[in-house]
């Protein structure tokens, strides 16, 4: 069967009576036949109120079934923009104007602040309406303007098939446009990585508005011609109910789900133990090597950690699935080609640290309208990731930190990821995260918040005299706060940069 390059062709691949989209809660599966009917449907509907390849659909739905086959259906015929249901309603005036929305997707009786950006910005609303007869995600689309599309029928390999922001410390966040090449090629890159087939079963528990859950759980699963079962959302209190009702055979996440999931892993011994899990994934943060291995011995599978970033349509590197595996290290390069590059751009040999840089058919052809951002991402035809690493003898990639939130302790820099993988090795720690603090004459020095597991206690001194044993005396946390949690982004990334201001501290 030849490679797919778009999303519909995508899609064309799974049998037609075999589930695409599964959901929680006892829904009925929607097959492959029934979601290539919804997509040609969804085309139909969306040319006839002008909407077609090339025109923006913002995105505003809950995390489920509807959710992921509107990002499919709108992106086989135009381009698709989702965001984050928790926005504000400045937030949503912001994005829906910037993306230069065409359309506004929102579940019909759902209220969201929205709907009043989109009204504010003369932006046509369409519901979402659910229909559960035909199986989960099966919906049908009402409102709109009468209108034809400039552009209509299914989009090619170099349509821009989804636009998101990046969310970085630049004041103003960056459009990444993201063309079908890009995201199938991705989607391939998964598959091989995972070998997967059309007896998988993905349980997703990542957000659809993130790059994560898009292409990792969704994307990979249908190329595959397997399922992904969809559910509301990550919630550590039900994963181990539809562990055992879905009985998937992966799952992927962030390593602050994983870290949650291994928390309450033994009350759960027994679903654990029927459970089919063939592996777990993580990525889009590193994974302390600790946690990697109790989570293999917890689950009697191998965790696979990827690298991956939105610039990138998410996987870049991963570590193989057969082994060996590196605890600590993102695995090797898996799709795009991988790189270390010094300062002055030449190319650095094995074992030396510099900046990760990466080409491939996956990797965004530039940010859209910032000429400025541009220049500075792109050398040489290669894409500066902005994180700093290096390839072992082996040719794994470590992370040594992201180039912006290294700390200079005094012109001493610092690898957070370093400290963070120390102590989170102490028995007592569940999640560890250090960070820059200002101080007035080495300008930045160590802080750490750091969570503790059910019923442990662990004192400062305690906790800095260990990281003494395994750490320069400049890398030991200065100061320690305990924390019942770390503060997390919207897709449940902890958040490093800003930590100190927000948690009071100073030095």
């Amino acid at each position: 069967m030849p490679e797919y390059r778009t999303v519909a062709e995508l899609l064309g691949r799974g049998a037609a009576d075999e589930p695409a989209i599964r959901a929680t809660e006892g829904r009925a599966p929607l097959t492959y036949a029934a979601l290539r009917e919804l997509v040609a449907a969804t085309g139909a509907a969306l040319n006839a109120v002008g909407i077609g390849r090339g025109d923006r659909v913002a995105i505003v739905l809950p995390n489920g079934p509807e959710m992921a086959t509107a990002f499919l259906a709108v992106a086989c015929h135009a381009t698709t923009a989702p965001l984050n249901p928790a926005y504000r309603g400045e937030e949503f005036e912001f994005y829906i104007d910037d993306l230069k929305s065409k359309a506004l997707l929102v579940a019909q009786g759902v209220e969201t602040p929205a709907r009043a950006a989109a009204a504010k910005l003369g932006v046509p609303v369409i519901e979402v309406v659910p229909d559960a007869t035909r199986g989960a995600g099966a919906f049908t689309l009402v409102g709109g303007t009468p209108g034809q599309a400039a552009r209509p029928g299914l989009a090619g390999e170099d349509d821009v098939a989804l636009v998101l922001h990046t969310s970085g410390t630049t004041a103003r966040p960056k459009i990444v446009p993201l063309t079908h090449g890009n995201v199938t090629a991705s989607a391939r890159h998964i598959g091989a990585a995972l070998a997967l087939t059309a007896d998988d079963a993905c349980l997703n528990v990542m957000p659809l508005f993130h790059i994560h859950g898009l292409i990792a759980a969704v994307l990979s699963s249908l190329g595959a011609g397997g399922a992904v079962c969809c559910t509301p959302g990550f919630d550590a209190l039900r994963f181990f109910r539809w562990l055992d009702e879905e009985r998937p055979s992966w799952y992927t996440a962030v390593p602050t789900m994983h870290q949650a999931i291994l928390s309450r892993a033994e009350r759960n011994a027994d679903i654990i133990a029927r459970a089919r899990l063939r592996f777990l994934r993580s990525s889009s943060a590193s994974l302390p090597g600790p946690v990697m291995q109790q989570l293999e011995k917890t689950f009697g599978a191998p965790l696979v950690e990827s690298y991956g970033m939105t610039e990138a349509a998410h996987q870049m590197a991963s570590n193989p699935l057969a082994g060996p595996r590196k605890p600590g290290k993102v695995g090797l390069p898996a799709g795009p080609e991988v790189a270390i590059m010094a300062d002055d751009g030449t190319m650095l040999p094995q074992g030396e640290i510099g900046e990760v840089v990466i080409r491939g058919p996956n990797v965004t052809k530039g940010y859209e309208a910032n000429p400025e951002a541009n220049a500075k991402a792109f050398l040489n035809g290669w894409f500066r990731t902005g994180d700093q690493g290096m390839l072992d003898e082996d040719g794994f990639l470590m992370l040594t930190g992201r180039l912006k939130e290294l700390i200079n302790r005094g012109g001493e820099k610092v690898s957070p990821l370093e400290v963070d993988g120390v102590l989170s090795a102490h028995p007592c720690v569940a999640q560890a995260l250090c960070f820059a603090m200002p101080h007035a004459k080495l300008g930045e020095e160590i802080g750490a918040a750091v969570v503790l597991r059910d019923g442990m206690e662990l004192t400062e001194r305690e906790l800095r005299d260990f990281a003494a044993q395994h750490l320069a005396d400049y890398k030991v946390p200065r100061k320690v706060v305990f924390l019942a949690d770390i503060p997390k982004g919207a897709t449940g990334k902890l958040m490093r940069i800003g930590l100190a201001e927000k948690l009071g501290l100073s030095l």
